[in-house]
């Protein structure tokens, strides 16, 4: 059976002095806790356009004012009083709306046999008065005049002169009546022509007051799609913010890692240096036989660039 033999290389004296260099430096990083605040992973608060962009979906949601945390603009808190955008809209199409019923009501008060009392001039009975008054006053002159030409005729007591006098009296009463009835036809003629008309023009006041509402109830749908259009585009540009000033922050942050990191990869580079230079430097070599080389723990810690804080367990 052929001997084991165990050999340990330690480490030429010319090296020495760089090994207790690198030792130093491993040691003061080892118990020195790094900072990693300035490069830890972050989010950007919210920035102005995003603020504006929220408030308005708020206020088009009927949430009121927003309260932004002035450290984060995140949103703190929500009051408001649930009154929409589009509210304002629908309130004035009820109210007008709410016109429409009087003015069909009134529409009906229009129609029926008493409607032409309303349009009935106040100035009716007035002329109608006037008019048989003068047919009264021309009737008895008439009649006047049949007596007068009776008398020259010397036949004023005559039968025939009463009945001549009875016969006018017959005719100027018909005629009278006749004139009397035209002039209340005429009257209420004209009242329900007039009522006729009012009931027409409240119809349209009508129609126009309820083309007005389903204007104003067109409004209240437009007005969400208008909105939301412009939230959409605060929003991409509150986005587009958020995205840059994401990536200048992110980019200090590397910056602030490599700047934190600097020392150590600068002694990790001096330690790969040594290993570069020393071989087989600290190995143990274990052999049955022919004795077969093996990579010592400080070449493996220090080619991989984490051993500068547990060489000290090799050299204690």
């Amino acid at each position: 059976m052929a001997e084991t033999v165990t050999q340990i290389q330690s480490a030429p004296d010319y090296l020495k002095p760089g090994i207790e260099k690198f030792l130093e430096g491993a040691t003061a990083q080892a118990g020195q806790a790094m900072d990693t605040s300035t490069f830890a992973p972050s989010v950007v608060g919210l920035g102005a356009l995003q603020q504006q962009a929220q408030q308005q979906a708020a206020t088009q949601a009927g949430l009121g004012t927003l309260q932004f945390d002035p450290t984060s603009g995140a949103v703190s808190g929500v009051q408001g009083t649930g009154v929409a955008g589009f509210q304002p809209f629908l309130s004035a199409a009820e109210t007008t709306l709410g016109g429409v019923s009087p003015m069909i009501t009134a529409a009906a008060s229009r129609t029926g046999p008493t409607a032409y009392q309303a349009f009935e001039s106040p100035y009716q009975t007035a002329v109608r008065d006037a008019t048989l008054a003068q047919f009264d006053e021309q009737a008895q002159i008439r009649q006047q005049g049949i007596r007068d030409q009776a008398a020259s005729l010397g036949a004023l007591g005559a039968g025939r002169t009463g009945v001549q006098l009875s016969e006018y009296d017959r005719k100027s009463d018909m005629d009278r009546a006749l004139l009397q009835a035209q002039l209340n036809q005429a009257g209420f003629t004209q009242a329900n022509q007039l009522a006729a008309q009012a009931f027409g023009q409240q119809g349209q006041l009508a129609g126009l007051q309820s083309g007005l509402a389903n204007q104003q109830l067109g409004f209240a749908t437009t007005q969400p799609q208008l909105a939301a259009g412009a939230i959409g585009m605060s929003q991409g540009l509150g986005q587009s913010d958020l995205a840059y000033r994401q990536a200048v922050q992110d980019a200090q942050q590397g910056a602030n890692r490599l700047a934190a990191f600097e020392p150590v990869d600068r002694l990790a580079r001096f330690g790969q240096g040594l290993t570069g230079v020393g071989g087989m430097l600290g190995s143990v070599q274990t052999q049955t036989g022919p004795a077969a080389p093996q990579q010592s723990p400080l070449a493996g810690a220090l080619q991989a660039g984490i051993g500068a804080f547990s060489l000290g367990k090799l050299f204690g």
